[in-house]
């Protein structure tokens, strides 16, 4: 495996488009020589919902991909990408394992959230559903402007605007998704961890089989 496990080549030369908000979808981010390590060391989530890392257990193939991207180079890159000052602002990092049949839901992230990526972990995805589409608007999972399938290490990454509606048609099974996103202050990282830490305990006790969600 290389130094870094992600390619930021293609990120730096990927194409940003700005409307109706700021977003570039790369390909094969996670290089596909790091993937099936990666996956190895992937944690084990089996029940609906993000799960904040240090909630979980996971390898070092994984932990390295994990310090990729919350590191000063990608931080760097996604600055010139998308115009946006990142110093001082905190990272966040989950891990989804399973969809299940309610997720999927068309929303906007939390306005704490500044930039949102989204690392998908999976095979080559068949599946007609589970595929995030970016939306002109809350109401129609048709109007799309961009369709991401969830395979292979593609990354998807938007500054978080009002407008940034995103959903996908319900999906239920493995589906694997990194989330990191830049929030505006320490204050949001501790909240949503332990916001996800106490339902992620609630599911856990409510001991929902492995087929289900993110």
């Amino acid at each position: 495996m290389s130094a870094l496990p992600i390619d930021l080549p293609a990120f730096e030369s990927a194409p940003v488009a700005r409307e109706p908000f700021a977003h570039a979808m790369v390909p094969q981010f996670v290089k596909i020589d790091a993937m099936t390590a990666i996956n190895a060391d992937y944690p084990l989530v089996d029940l609906p919902g993000s799960f904040p890392l240090p909630t979980l257990k996971y390898g070092p193939a994984f932990a390295q991909l994990i310090d990729a991207i919350q590191g000063p180079e990608f931080a760097r890159a996604v600055e010139r990408k998308l115009g946006v000052n990142l110093k001082g602002r905190p990272t966040m990092v989950t891990a989804r394992g399973v969809s299940a049949a309610r997720d999927g839901q068309i929303h906007t992230d939390s306005r704490t959230k500044i930039i949102t990526v989204l690392i998908y972990m999976n095979n080559a995805w068949e599946a007609k559903t589970g595929r995030l589409r970016l939306l002109r608007g809350p109401d129609d999972l048709e109007d799309v402007i961009a369709e991401v399938p969830p395979d292979e290490g593609t990354m998807l990454i938007f500054k978080n605007e009002p407008n940034a509606w995103h959903g996908f048609h319900a999906f239920e099974g493995p589906r694997r998704v990194i989330q990191l996103n830049w929030v505006t202050d320490m204050g949001v990282v501790r909240r949503e961890q332990f916001r996800h830490k106490v339902s992620a305990f609630f599911k856990r006790l409510r001991g929902k089989p492995a087929q289900a969600r993110m």
